[in-house]
């Protein structure tokens, strides 16, 4: 496959008119079906090398077409093959008629197959392009074959898979190979589609790469090659206050952890300087446990623009322990001119009126990072989030776009979005990245990228992977002082 679109992801309508493309282009169709089935067999035989039969379910559209011709190769080859239809087969039309007229072998209803030992399913019952739950027959099928243990080779997407919210219409297939064709789609990358897909293979069926990019939208599956050119690369001239002073809010006395992470974070991913803006009463404990990162008393809103006015701050971090509320509201609308990554509590602290925030952060280059998970991401935007028509990738484009700010749509299959339409989705991050401070590390390498000047979609999208890499780097046993000691991993440009 051309090296140029690895990372990018077709949504089905792209996918489809990728294919039409190709079609006006003069590549006839059914030989973009045939390559397709070709490749199946191949993956087959390849990855079930034990199977004694293999059962190709075909469903009435070019899915089913795919299927037949993978039936037909594998016989071909010497295996056993079983055929079963869903729906009339006399009704097939197109390239997926003349596949099965093709294919030569008799086929049976759907509801007759029965699982044995030794089956391989080949899924090709409906392709990325579903929008509606499956039949009640398909349901069924899909039962048996889970509760057998049968190893299932999808076909694009495991039939029941939404591929562009990568959720489950009704009941999905668990697939042991994913064999999809020309990019993935953002069902392959977001939850539960991820878990239900298997390995995932790409196959090159012959669209012209320049098709593919003319037809592609900005979502992409997030990685280096991203935005590796906007790292700032330390020269020989460098020095700490060209790489950037971060400033990150501690909250009161009793909850100052989350902001030192933060702070350990953004220095060790390549912030000049780090200084934590503690109240008060905070001092003692803040002074205590701080070294290399400095400290600075910040009270009240009056304190904070005094010190915006004497000190080269370039990014700021607010909301890991600092509290919910007006003081939250306060500083974090002080730095509306200033690029800012709010998270946590001051996040949660815009709740009632998130337009408030929105408003504040409204004009210029987007210089507004939110870190939100699930649940803050309601608060801030609570009908987008109750949308269940919209995937996570377009959620967190539409939120972008009203808060005129990078979104960290954050969980296991975090998205980042930018009010310009780009979504990335990010795939590194180990399992045990979910634990106690995780979050706060996060804001802090964010922070210190903004701070070293990356542009706000840029620095998010970067800080997203890069934690991933840390907590790789920090294995299965990290805690989040551990994780914020790998922040620098992969920063070098």
């Amino acid at each position: 496959m051309d090296g140029s679109l690895v990372s990018l992801l077709l949504t089905p309508d792209e996918m489809a008119a990728a294919d039409a493309a190709s079609a006006r282009s003069g590549i006839p169709s059914f030989d973009l079906m045939d390559r397709a089935g070709r490749a199946i067999a191949a993956a087959a035989l390849r990855h079930f090398p034990g199977a004694l039969r293999f059962v190709a379910l075909c469903g009435p559209g070019n899915n089913g077409g795919d299927g037949y011709v993978a039936a037909r190769v594998l016989a071909e080859a010497g295996a056993t093959v079983d055929v079963h239809h869903l729906g009339d087969p006399g009704t097939l039309k197109g390239d997926a008629r003349r596949a099965r007229d093709l294919c030569g072998l008799a086929s049976k209803p759907l509801e007759a197959y029965r699982p044995q030992t030794g089956d391989v399913v080949v899924d090709a019952l409906f392709g990325a392009g579903l929008t509606r739950n499956v039949p009640d027959i398909v349901a069924e099928v899909i039962r048996r074959v889970g509760e057998a243990g049968i190893p299932v080779l999808a076909v694009d997407l495991p039939s029941g898979l939404c591929g562009r919210r990568g959720g489950a219409l009704g009941a999905a297939f668990l697939a042991a190979h994913t064999v999809t064709f020309m990019t993935r789609k953002p069902g392959h990358l977001l939850l539960p589609g991820r878990s239900l897909c298997g390995d995932v293979e790409v196959f090159d069926i012959g669209i012209p790469a320049r098709i593919i990019r003319e037809v592609t939208g900005k979502v992409r599956e997030n990685g280096p090659e991203l935005w590796s050119g906007q790292l700032a690369a330390p020269g020989s001239d460098t020095h700490k206050y060209r790489r950037g002073h971060l400033a990150v809010f501690s909250g009161e006395a009793g909850k100052t952890g989350a902001a030192r992470l933060s702070a350990a974070a953004g220095l060790k991913a390549g912030a000049g300087l780090v200084t934590v803006g503690s109240p008060s009463d905070a001092m003692p404990v803040n002074a205590a446990s701080l070294t290399a990162i400095m400290l600075h008393q910040v009270d009240t809103v009056k304190d904070l623009e005094n010190w915006l006015h004497t000190a080269k701050l370039a990014a700021f971090v607010l909301g890991p322990g600092f509290g919910i509320g007006k003081k939250a509201r306060q500083f974090a609308l002080a730095l509306k001119d200033r690029p800012l990554v709010l998270d946590a509590d001051g996040i949660t602290s815009f709740k009632e009126k998130p337009s408030d925030l929105f408003d504040g952060f409204a004009g210029g280059e987007p210089r507004l990072v939110l870190t939100p998970h699930e649940g803050e991401f309601a608060r801030l935007f609570p009908d987008i989030a109750a949308d269940e028509n919209l995937s996570k990738v377009e959620k967190a484009v539409a939120a972008s776009a009203r808060a005129h700010a990078a979104i960290v749509y954050k969980g296991a299959d975090t998205v980042i979005a930018g009010p310009d339409g780009r979504a990335y989705i990010n795939t590194n991050g180990p399992p045990w990245l979910a634990t106690a401070g995780s979050g706060d590390v996060l804001a802090g390498m964010i922070g210190a990228l903004l701070a070293q000047g990356m542009p706000a979609f840029e620095a998010a999208a970067a800080g997203v992977y890069l934690h991933g890499e840390a907590g790789k780097r920090a294995g299965r046993g990290m805690t989040a002082e551990n994780l914020a000691a790998h922040a620098g991993i992969g920063l070098d440009p």
